[in-house]
């Protein structure tokens, strides 16, 4: 099972962005799903998460208004947009899945990661 991120890039602060994450080998849609981010030298940290039904979405205070992550389980991909993205929101972006279907168990639920994407804003 991979899960792989992409549509990262190099972005002006108040630009937007699409992020994607594939899953392959593994259906996600009875999974709820997440996206973190890590700064250089930071640690890893939550961003963004959806249930499995995507009725239900969370989200990290700073991001709230500008980010939102949606999913088309028909296609197993979940989306993180971005919106007027600041110099502050540049990291690797990663996606994540929990072990348990179809509960939200919380940020430190999330155990399999994909290759992260990275976002880069200039000022």
């Amino acid at each position: 099972v991979q899960l792989q991120a992409s549509g990262g890039g190099l972005v002006q602060a108040g630009g937007s962005l699409r992020l994607s994450c594939v899953a392959s080998g593994l259906s996600l849609s009875r999974y709820a799903m997440g996206w973190f981010r890590q700064a250089p030298g930071k640690e890893r940290k939550f961003v963004a998460a959806i249930t499995w039904t995507g009725s239900t979405t969370y989200y990290e205070d700073s991001v709230k208004g500008r980010f939102t992550i949606s999913r088309d389980n028909a296609k197993n991909t979940v989306y993180l947009q971005m919106n007027n993205l600041k110099p502050e929101d540049a990291a690797v972006y990663y996606c994540a899945r929990p072990n348990e279907r179809y509960a939200y168990l919380g940020e430190g639920a999330f155990d399999n990661w994909g290759q992260g994407t990275q976002v880069t804003v200039s000022s």
